[in-house]
């Protein structure tokens, strides 16, 4: 009996002290980064005197440039190519350009107006009238100002616009871009180099939601043709659908489901993940898919019927198309060859 109360005592002094030395060693170790929202560059940055809102809330990224103002052009386009339209390339070089053409000289381009909206979504705004920004609801009709003068997007959205009797007939091709590839954490935890890792890991997949039903579905049909039916089921069967503050828009979340955890793996376009890991390297690491070029998706040039800045629209095209085929590639898209640039993509 005697011994009894001894060999607790012994047990429980050892436990506490295997307590004691696992917390030392928990307090040892580097703490996990914290899983953050990401911070988005503004285009062009600070405007100097004006009290600028950028940060998690009260941040407007995908409408570019000054509302109130009388618009000198406005550019309606799906947001996989804004790294390219808005860079100092296409948008930024554009009015210096104009200024240097004595026909277009007298065209005033302070405020080139670009949507960057999932096509869907372009679509909506335009049969609408209107886009909700928060409390802030957006008139987009032509007594607006803000209608578009030009819309760039796939072949099934271009389509419906002419269906609404918004488009001309014809729109011309100017990006194709590399395929599909695979979005990781900065370091790759999950050891991640192919389609066939991601369902070997258990990996959570982060893609176009419901909003973009054509991306899902290109999607798809890519990685089944890539690996069969079976193994791309069991690649989309740990998609995650849904986290808090998801907007629809597929270029800001899927990098913001990767940053803070929800997700392991993102899939979508090659060219907007390479624009996610220059704009984020510490987050962000690309992963290409073996064969995914196979599977390109290509973006069209289209006039809207009646434009409300004729002018400006022919200027725009002719400067955009003397360049696009040069530019895009420095971006990540596959270059196109004579027969593919500016082919004509008829909408009826």
């Amino acid at each position: 009996m005697t011994r009894r109360p001894a060999f607790l005592m012994t047990a429980l002094s050892a436990i506490g002290l295997s307590h004691t030395r696992a917390a030392r060693a928990a307090e040892q170790r580097p703490a996990a980064p914290p899983l953050e929202p990401l911070v988005w560059p503004l285009v062009g940055g600070e405007q100097p005197g004006i009290r600028t809102f950028a940060g998690h809330a009260n941040t407007v990224l995908d409408i570019v440039g000054r509302i109130g103002t009388a618009p000198s052009l406005v550019i309606y386009t799906e947001g996989n190519h804004l790294m390219v339209l808005l860079s100092k390339d296409i948008v930024g070089a554009f009015p210096a350009w104009a200024k240097a053409q004595p026909q277009y000289a007298h065209l005033n381009l302070d405020n080139v107006v670009v949507v960057t909206m999932p096509q869907p979504i372009v679509v909506q705004m335009v049969r609408t009238g209107a886009v909700a920004l928060g409390n802030l609801t957006l008139d987009v009709s032509r007594a607006s100002g803000l209608f578009p003068d030009i819309v760039m997007g796939g072949p099934a959205p271009l389509r419906e616009l002419r269906k609404l009797g918004v488009v001309e007939p014809q729109a011309r091709y100017f990006s194709r871009d590399r395929g599909r590839a695979l979005l990781v954490r900065n370091g790759n935890p999950l050891g991640i180099s192919s389609l066939a890792d991601v369902t070997r890991t258990g990996a959570r997949v982060a893609q176009a939601d419901s909003v973009g039903a054509g991306a899902r579905a290109g999607n798809r049909t890519a990685i089944e043709a890539l690996i069969g039916k079976p193994a791309a089921d069991a690649f989309f069967a740990k998609e995650v659908e849904h986290f808090p503050g998801r907007l629809g828009i597929t270029h800001r979340d899927v990098p913001e489901m990767i940053a803070r955890g929800y997700a392991d793996v993102g899939l979508t376009q090659y060219h907007l993940i390479s624009y996610w890991t220059r704009t984020f390297p510490n987050h962000f690491e690309l992963v290409p898919i073996t064969g995914a070029d196979r599977f390109p998706v290509n973006i069209a040039f289209g006039r809207i019927i009646g434009p409300p800045r004729p002018r400006a629209v022919k200027a725009f095209e002719e400067f955009f198309f003397s360049r696009a085929r040069d530019v895009y590639p420095r971006y990540d898209f596959a270059r196109m060859t004579d027969d593919e640039y500016g082919a004509a993509l008829a909408l009826d």
